[in-house]
């Protein structure tokens, strides 16, 4: 494909992450061009399973490997829990991503949106412990996908931990970690539910040359029961606008670098 072809796709692909849809008049005010044009560009992105085109438009094609989850709603709690914010941060995480990067993605509802604004993404290569982000990677021909291995810990649950699942960490090397966490504070650092999951999230953040939390607002001076690193060992923290600047100093005088998306 043509760089403009590449340009128009990536447009089309960042609008429909935060829309969900789209007319073509929206599309060609984004994306530039011909209203044909974006037509031939949206007949290639449905081909790869990206959107689905409708009249008169496009809708970005959500995963169907839930289905047995749908009607859960401990884990429906979870998928609607500040939706909006997470699919923000997921866009905004992603464009720290370069080609030609290994990125590990944790297990969690806000690293899967992660792992969504990267499927149109190629020449990037994805470790993680997440079932569901493996799924919903696994067709896109420019990235190749690592899952750890391991055990699934708890019934309604996308997370590998074990032995196993350390014993694979121990062969990779990261160029960034996204953590996906339940509490990040200045003082007691980043922190999950499950000591199991903690033990994979740490080694990940061991074999990880930068470190990214990407988490809503409403995760902040929250801790936790299972820690998984220091401050000292982030240098990204990327959240939505709702974090307050007062928040959010602690972080900074602490010389990590502040998203808000």
């Amino acid at each position: 494909m043509t760089e403009a072809i590449n340009r128009r796709s990536e447009a089309i692909i960042k609008f429909l992450l935060r829309t969900g849809t789209a007319s073509i008049e929206e599309l060609l005010a984004v994306a530039g061009s011909s209203a044909p044009s974006i037509r031939r560009d949206l007949a290639r992105l449905e081909g790869r399973g990206l959107v689905r085109r409708t009249h008169g438009g496009a809708e970005l094609v959500e995963p169907l490997l839930y289905e047995p989850f749908r009607y859960d709603s401990s884990f429906l709690a979870r998928e609607q829990r500040h939706a909006p914010d997470k699919r923000r941060i997921g866009l905004a995480a992603a464009e720290l991503v370069q080609p030609g990067e290994t990125i590990g993605l944790t297990a969690g509802t806000t690293t899967t949106h992660i792992g969504r604004s990267l499927r149109h993404r190629s020449k990037i290569q994805v470790v993680t412990n997440a079932i569901n982000i493996g799924m919903e990677l696994c067709n896109q021909p420019g990235i190749r996908t690592y899952v750890t291995g391991g055990v699934v810990p708890w019934a309604w649950s996308f997370s590998l931990t074990s032995s196993a699942t350390l014993a694979f960490l121990d062969d990779v090397y990261m160029d960034k970690v996204f953590l996906s966490v339940t509490g990040f504070d200045a003082e007691r650092g980043a922190t999950t539910l499950e000591t199991d999951e903690a033990m994979v999230y740490r080694k990940m953040v061991q074999r990880s040359k930068q470190v990214i939390v990407a988490a809503d607002s409403s995760k902040i001076g929250k801790v936790s029961p299972a820690f998984i690193c220091p401050i000292s060992s982030v240098q990204v923290f990327i959240t939505d606008t709702g974090a307050t600047s007062e928040a959010l100093a602690p972080f900074e005088r602490q010389g990590i670098r502040i998203i808000r998306a």
